[in-house]
This record gives structure tokens, C-alpha cells and sequence, in this order.
């Protein structure tokens, strides 16, 4: 399988499959979401938007980045996620990074939404559905972020089967400036486990596959044999 690796603002045309990868934290978030039992996530394009399906929905879970914020439900943090019953709910989710990586190849047959917590499940179903090219969509710093490059590089790794080490992809995840600064304190809105939830690898069986459902970008587990 060919595989290219861009930033969200780099495709010039729309790919066939896309794989958005944001490992710190939007994509870990949302496979604990659906963890703790979320039936879908819709991707927000604003926080407007969010909370203006907030709104027409308050039954839904509304998340964002950064510290709390009036309207908003929760935080883009898997150590403070995991804590929340979600069963059967919708959870509204707006980022920084990864749910606009979505959104920009929402024209694609194929989106998967990743990072390391459903990296097996998501080199599994690329085989199975993916075809003869991918693009990975690296969506943080602009298409430079290290644990998002390294996710993306070990998926591709393992679409080829599942005898890739994770060693020195795990290592260069862990060393990024994404986690020292979730370690550092310097992002708000974070919880102290978060950096090691992040590089849990493989820790859901599920890959996340976003389509458009009622003029929103939708995003559901896809169960993996």
C-alpha cells in the first residue's frame, strides 16, 4: 500500500482514504468515548457550532480543548474522560487540530480517525478496505508533530502485517514536544495520566471511521476482527 503523509492544509485534491491522525489528544479522546460507551461523535467545525448543537441537542456532550468553558460539558483530556459514563450518549467534540484534520477530507470514500490506543484496529482495516493508496493526515504543528508522524508511520508499518515493533515509535511519541508540554503543565485542560493514556498502544479493539450523516461529519467505532 502507497502511503503519503501530509498536513491538514497540504492535499490538493481530495484522497480516496484518509487517515487523521492526532495522537495528543482529540483521537485518544474520542476512542475513550466510545470506551465509556458514546454511540457516535459529531465533529464540530466551530465551537460555535458545538454549542449550537449543544443547544438544539442538550442532551449531547459537548467537548472542547482547553480549560472549561460555559456551554461545554467536558475537555479534550482522556484522563479526565475516562471518569464519564457515556453510554448510549452523543458526545459534540471541537479541537484544535484533529477534528479539523477531519473535516478537511471529509470528501473522501474512506476517513479513519486515529491514534496509538486504535492503531492495530485502524492497520487492520486499511487492509481490508483500504486499496492501493492512503493519505495520512498529520495534524499537528502543521503537519510536523512527532507523535502524530510516528503514529502515522507505525499504522502504515503494520497495513503490511502485524510483526512491526512499536519500540522506537512509542519512544518518539513519548519524546515529543506535544507530550512535554502535556507534562509540563503548559496545555490546559489536562490531567496528569494523560501523555501515558495517549501511548497506550492498541488499548481499544476498534478502529473510528467518519462519514457524513444529516449534513454532519459523524464519527463510529467499526469493530475489527
Amino acid at each position: 500500500m502507497e502511503a503519503r503523509f501530509l498536513g491538514i492544509a497540504e492535499p490538493a485534491e481530495t484522497p480516496s482514504v484518509a487517515v487523521v491522525v492526532d495522537v495528543m489528544r482529540a483521537f485518544t479522546v474520542a476512542a475513550w468515548a466510545f470506551g465509556r460507551g458514546a454511540e457516535k461523535i459529531v465533529l464540530a467545525e466551530s465551537p460555535a457550532d458545538a454549542l449550537a448543537l449543544k443547544a438544539r441537542h442538550p442532551d449531547w456532550v459537548a467537548l472542547k480543548d482547553g480549560p472549561p468553558a460555559p456551554g461545554f460539558d467536558a475537555v479534550n483530556s482522556p484522563g479526565l474522560l475516562r471518569s464519564l459514563d457515556l453510554g448510549g450518549r452523543t458526545v459534540v467534540q471541537k479541537t484544535t487540530a484533529g477534528t479539523v484534520g477531519a473535516l478537511a477530507v471529509k470528501e473522501a470514500s474512506l476517513v479513519l480517525c486515529a491514534g496509538l490506543v486504535v492503531a492495530g484496529a485502524t492497520a487492520r482495516l486499511l487492509r481490508q478496505r483500504g486499496g492501493d493508496a492512503v493519505t495520512f493526515v498529520v495534524t499537528g504543528d502543521e503537519g510536523r508533530a512527532e507523535e502524530d508522524l510516528a503514529c502515522a508511520q507505525y499504522i502504515a508499518r503494520r497495513t503490511d502485517g502485524d510483526g512491526t515493533d512499536a519500540t522506537a515509535f512509542l519512544r518518539r511519541a513519548a519524546e515529543s514536544r506535544a507530550a512535554a508540554e502535556l507534562t509540563e503543565g503548559v496545555r490546559q485542560g489536562s490531567h496528569p495520566d494523560d501523555v501515558a493514556l495517549c501511548l497506550e498502544l492498541d488499548r481499544f479493539p476498534f478502529a473510528m471511521v467518519a462519514a457524513p450523516e444529516d449534513s454532519l461529519m459523524v464519527l463510529r467505532p467499526c469493530a475489527v476482527p
